[in-house]
């Protein structure tokens, strides 16, 4: 049986492959903000399970069972941040902390009609994709603002970093998903960007711009 803190251990080392990271005990514990010594107690554990692949000097990474439980939570989050978003008035900023704490309570059946219930989305609130029902996750062709081409308008199509303070600060200059923004300038001194958002020119710093990607 999968608990909740193997279930945790393994999401976050899906997300930390599949931002091109190195999965390793510092990492995984930066992640969780727990001790090195408690992530190499529970790697032990989940390489005998045969859910990661513990590669000494190497670091270790998901094997497809490990994978499929850890899709399968993400799924239940995303599905979750939508319909707390869409029909309980959550702010985007709200979403993420209230659905870590459902996901690992929710049935896959209770999940299954709820995506029904939504209308199949294939986004949560912050543009992640969500895994199907057979875990396959839709395509992305989004940019990160900073390699987009100045002078043309954009849709802000995925906030990479959903901490709440980013996204608040997104909300009061006039910044959502889906918003409307027009690149106007990239400054290469610093590597911020100036964009128009709302009718409003806003200057974003590097560690902004890096956090927002783009379609269009």
């Amino acid at each position: 049986m999968t608990t909740r803190s193997k279930e945790d251990y393994l999401k976050n080392i899906y997300h930390i492959q599949e931002e091109g990271g190195k999965v390793n005990t510092g990492s995984l514990a930066s992640a969780l903000s727990i001790s090195p010594a408690s992530v190499s107690e529970m790697v032990n554990k989940l390489s005998k399970e045969g859910l990661i692949d513990n590669k000494p000097y190497h670091g270790f990474e998901l094997t497809s069972g490990g994978r499929k439980i850890s899709l399968n939570l993400i799924r239940k989050h995303r599905l979750l941040e939508v319909f707390l978003q869409e029909h309980l008035q959550y702010e985007w900023d709200q979403v993420h902390e209230e659905a870590e704490k459902l996901e690992h309570v929710c049935s896959d059946m209770f999940i299954n009609k709820l995506e029904e219930y939504l209308g199949f989305p294939k986004f949560d609130p912050h543009g992640d994709p969500i895994p199907d029902k057979e875990l396959n996750l839709a395509p992305t062709h989004f940019k990160l603002l900073q390699n987009a081409e100045p002078g043309k308008e954009y849709v802000i199509a995925k906030v990479k970093d959903s901490s709440i303070e980013i996204l608040q600060y997104l909300t009061k200059i006039g910044i959502k998903l889906n918003s409307k923004i027009t690149l106007t300038e990239k400054i290469d001194f610093d590597g911020s960007v100036v964009i128009i958002a709302e009718g409003r020119k806003n200057l974003l710093s590097k560690i902004m711009a890096e956090q927002l990607f783009v379609a269009g």
